[in-house]
């Protein structure tokens, strides 16, 4: 019984650096935020009036507060499916041995090796509508009759953002998903292409159930990562046209740092916040793989 007590004392002594790390760096910025958005301040720095939860009541009935909660629902979702497509299909060409392999894993992953200044850049100049690369190609083969901007109406502009962030970082989540496809025992692949199996009924009953843990953590930390994407929506569109592209982290940079209502910033950043929370929550309880699976 001592020796029990002993060896949770001494777990707790090995976790507490971290437990104080993780207070100082999480839940204090948290609590000055709250604090925050219970006042009127309008620049860091400065006083403001105790307005209690009124920031939060005024939040709730904002059209961009909706629009953006709207646009970064949708954003996840769009992400989610490009990507998990993407990284998928690289992960599975891969994982077959042919000439080359080892050069392709590594070419993949210099999309995300890239810094995103580049990768906008880059992006910019090929979706030019007066001398992108990709209207050239797209004229040359009937597609479109004449250069279009793909930046230039809203639905173009969400849908391109979305391809060129699923671009950056899908063969980050493929090496992943090669990880886990190369813990799986080969000997269940030749013994089901012994049984007739076809590359789907393989894909279905053996590759797909034997990743549900990677998926789970791709799924999880996939989505909280696409939800917090700032740097190359900003780079791009600034949330244009029309705001069809303000997510809801845009959003909490233009209210503190160009309309100057740090309160209401730190509004949305703790509503943002407790999404998040719970999102989490239910996919841990939802998703995660039971012991038995």
């Amino acid at each position: 019984m001592i020796s029990v007590k002993k060896n949770n004392i001494e777990g707790w002594l090995f976790v507490s650096p971290l437990v104080i790390w993780i207070s100082l760096i999480i839940l204090v910025p948290i609590y000055i935020a709250f604090e925050l958005s219970l006042f009127n301040v309008k620049i860091i720095g400065t006083s403001g009036k105790f307005v209690g939860i009124d920031n939060y009541i005024k939040l709730f009935g904002k059209s961009k507060f909706l629009n953006a909660s709207l646009n970064s629902f949708y954003w996840i979702i769009g992400n989610a499916i490009c990507q998990t497509f993407f990284a998928f299909t690289i992960a599975l060409t891969i994982n077959y041995k042919f000439p080359g392999k080892k050069i392709m894993a590594n070419w993949i992953i210099l999309s995300f090796i890239i810094p995103t200044v580049v990768v906008v850049v880059i992006w910019k100049l090929m979706l030019s509508s007066s001398s992108g690369v990709i209207n050239s190609v797209l004229i040359d083969i009937g597609l479109l009759d004449e250069a279009t901007g793909f930046f230039s109406s809203p639905n173009k502009a969400f849908i391109s953002l979305v391809l060129i962030n699923s671009w950056r970082w899908s063969p980050f989540l493929a090496l992943i998903i090669l990880s886990g496809l190369n813990s799986i025992n080969r000997e269940m692949y030749d013994a089901s292409k012994v049984d007739g199996a076809n590359f789907v009924q393989q894909f279905l009953f053996i590759t797909f159930p034997n990743l549900k843990s990677v998926l789970f953590v791709l799924g999880l930390v996939g989505t909280l990562l696409s939800f917090n994407i700032f740097d190359i929506i900003w780079l791009i569109t600034k949330g244009g046209p029309s705001s069809a592209t303000t997510t809801l982290p845009l959003l909490i940079y233009e209210t503190a740092f160009t309309k100057f209502r740090i309160s209401q910033a730190a509004t949305l950043s703790i509503v943002t916040s407790f999404l998040l929370l719970l999102f989490s929550i239910i996919f841990i309880k939802s998703m995660a793989p039971k012991e038995d699976d």
